[in-house]
């Protein structure tokens, strides 16, 4: 066997449980055995280490993965129940590669709000569960209708929490030139700058204040002079100078 060492850990020493044995094991971790408990983990840390692998190379440590998966196995542990009649390797999967998701997602740099975070995590599980069940992906549709959400918001929360790539990922590389995402971002309005600095423009106006973003879109998109805006928001034409020039500033500094 091909020897692997995470954490110290010598995989190939790992035991290996039958399923009655893990059964036991499990029943006294419920009645507060906790060396049964630290057998039980000792013997899936093999499962973690195979979840883990899956997500390698999206810039997180694997040692790091590999505590945050054990922290899935003792949630799967302490909430598995024989009552749900499936095996325990098939209920702490989900679990195990919720926990990593979760970690990977959290330590990017995008913040995604709780609310949308929760229906992803639910989302994730449920596809994990079905997966299993099927052996086959399940669709948008069947997804939403696990978990009890509309389609539009799984897709939404899914899209939301889904790995970011660089423009200058490398797609391609054949051991001399490479090729960039960016390069392969075709349009034939404007060049690969303008598309660049456009992305940018978008983001700057995206963090602006509601009433700076109001003014400018009503300045720039609208065409209203600045007596107009004042009328209609119901403030001073200074301070409508004020508001514009403040967001002119930030959006400068943006780009």
């Amino acid at each position: 066997m091909h020897k692997v060492v995470i954490n110290g850990i010598d995989t190939r020493s790992l035991p290996k449980l039958t399923q009655s044995e893990c059964e036991e094991l499990l029943k006294k971790t419920k009645e507060g055995d906790r060396d049964a408990q630290d057998k039980l983990v000792i013997a899936n840390l093999r499962l973690v280490l195979s979840l883990v692998q899956r997500f390698s190379g999206r810039n997180a440590n694997s040692d790091d993965l590999f505590q945050v998966g054990v922290v899935g196995l003792m949630k799967a542990i302490e909430g598995f129940d024989s009552k749900f009649n499936v095996r325990f390797s098939t209920y702490a999967v989900p679990m195990i590669s919720g926990e990593i998701r979760r970690y990977i997602k959290d330590g990017t740099g995008i913040k995604v709000s709780r609310s949308m975070r929760d229906i992803a995590y639910k989302a994730l599980k449920a596809k994990e569960e079905f997966e299993l069940k099927n052996s086959t992906s399940p669709t948008m549709l069947e997804i939403a209708n696990e978990i009890d959400v509309p389609v539009r918001e799984v897709v939404c929360a899914l899209d939301a929490v889904s790995e970011t790539i660089s423009l200058q990922e490398c797609v391609y590389n054949d051991g001399e030139d490479g090729l960039l995402l960016m390069e392969q971002l075709g349009d034939t309005k404007q060049n690969e700058e303008a598309w660049s600095t456009n992305l940018a423009l978008r983001e700057a106006i995206a963090d602006l204040p509601d009433r700076e973003k109001e003014v400018l879109t009503l300045r720039y998109f609208s065409g209203r002079t600045q007596m107009e805006i004042s009328r209609k928001i119901g403030i001073s034409q200074a301070q409508v100078s004020r508001l514009e020039k403040n967001a002119l500033s930030k959006i400068k500094e943006c780009l």
